[in-house]
Parts: structure tokens; C-alpha cells; sequence
């Protein structure tokens, strides 16, 4: 399975998204999903838009594609089962002297919790998170590692 990180979702939501990253994702099997975290981010940023076309376009898109997936498996929750390995990737970040946002340790752990691959450009955000990454713009890979 391989789990987008928000900044894959926006990058095709752009007017003119980067060729890469679309042929990436067009190469791609049907096991596809986001997290919930991934999910508020991203609508998060676009009530954070100006009222607009580009809002209601934007919005009406996200809805179509996403929310109705969201029973299907394609939208993947936060829930006690992952809370455990949020605390290990907190602690194994921690310990090698590193930062981590909330919401990419949140995504991080659902990730270990499905032994899925999470496609970010922010691989350096994820290292020691214990979760293997494809950066979808370079096409590079990182093995899962704490």
C-alpha cells in the first residue's frame, strides 16, 4: 500500500502539477490511500483560500474524489491501534536528536500500522520514523528505518 502525504494530494490539486509526480502516480496500482490527518490538512488549506472559483473548483473536486472513498478504505484514521507507534516514532526522533511535526508522526504511524510505503516530498521529515518513503518528484526510495 502506498499512503500520499498531503504535499502529494496538493501538488495535483496545483493548476499546472509537476509531470513527475503525475506520471508517478499514474503508474501506480489500485492500493492508494490517505491518511485522516492528510485529509484535515488538506481541507484545512483550501477553507484558508479566498472565496473564489479556484476555492469552489477545488473544493467540489476534493469531495468528489475523496469523501465518497472514505468507508472504502482510501482515508485511513488515527486510532488506538496506531497510538503506539506514534509514541515509538516520537521517541525514536527524539533519541537520534530530531523534530517531528505532529501530523507527520500521525501519518508516520498510520503508515507502520499498515506496513505501507509513504509517498512525501519530506523524506527528511520521516527519517527514523521506522516507515519506508518514495519522494514521487525524484522517484528516490528510503528504506524503513528507527
Amino acid at each position: 500500500m502506498i499512503v500520499l502525504d498531503t504535499n502529494v494530494v496538493f501538488e495535483v490539486l496545483r493548476p499546472q502539477p509537476d509531470a513527475r509526480v503525475v506520471a508517478w502516480l499514474e503508474s501506480l496500482a489500485d492500493d492508494v490511500a490517505i491518511t485522516a490527518v492528510a485529509l484535515a490538512e488538506l481541507l484545512a488549506g483550501l477553507r484558508r483560500l479566498p472565496d473564489g472559483r479556484r476555492k469552489k473548483e477545488l473544493t467540489s473536486l476534493v469531495e468528489a474524489a475523496v469523501l465518497p472513498n472514505r468507508d472504502a478504505g482510501a482515508v485511513i484514521a488515527f486510532d488506538a491501534e496506531v497510538a503506539p507507534r506514534y509514541a515509538d516514532i516520537l521517541a525514536a526522533r527524539e533519541a537520534a536528536g530530531l523534530s517531528i511535526a505532529t501530523g507527520d508522526a500521525q501519518i508516520a504511524a498510520i503508515c507502520r500500522s499498515r506496513d505501507a510505503v509513504c509517498a512525501t516530498r519530506n523524506t527528511k521529515g520521516f527519517i527514523h520514523s521506522g516507515v519506508a518513503l518514495v519522494n514521487p518528484w525524484t522517484g528516490e526510495e528510503h528504506a524503513a528505518s528507527l
